[in-house]
């Protein structure tokens, strides 16, 4: 995975997405829907309507980045808000590209004493 410089932030453009968009287009709704900058440095995350196609769109300083991952079975979990964006942690968006329930992980079982 790519590392992202300290201090970035990582946002999910809730609701669904038009997976047909490219950077610019995704540019266009983090500027305008989400009021956010894209080319802030921060990584925004977008999901299409059938929810197994996320992209992602980064702005490295050079110039934008895009990223996109398919799943073969299975969906990506993604909060149930129709508008808006929801900021995740470096952990959960490994998580969510993984196709793990990234929003209410478990802790491992430990043992109370050993022996």
């Amino acid at each position: 995975m790519i590392q992202f410089p300290p201090g970035t932030k990582i946002w999910l453009a809730l609701g669904r997405t038009d997976m047909r968009r490219g950077m610019d287009g995704l540019a266009l709704q983090i500027q305008e829907t989400l009021k956010l900058d894209p080319h802030s440095g921060h990584l925004f995350v977008f999901r299409g309507k059938r929810g197994d196609l996320l992209k992602a769109i980064w702005h490295d300083g050079q110039g934008a980045c895009l990223f996109s991952k398919r799943l073969e079975k299975g969906r990506f979990q993604w909060p149930n808000a129709t508008e808006g964006s929801h900021m995740i942690t470096p952990a959960q968006l490994s998580m969510l590209l993984e196709a793990l329930d990234w929003r209410a992980p478990r802790e491992t079982w430990r043992p109370n004493a050993a022996g």
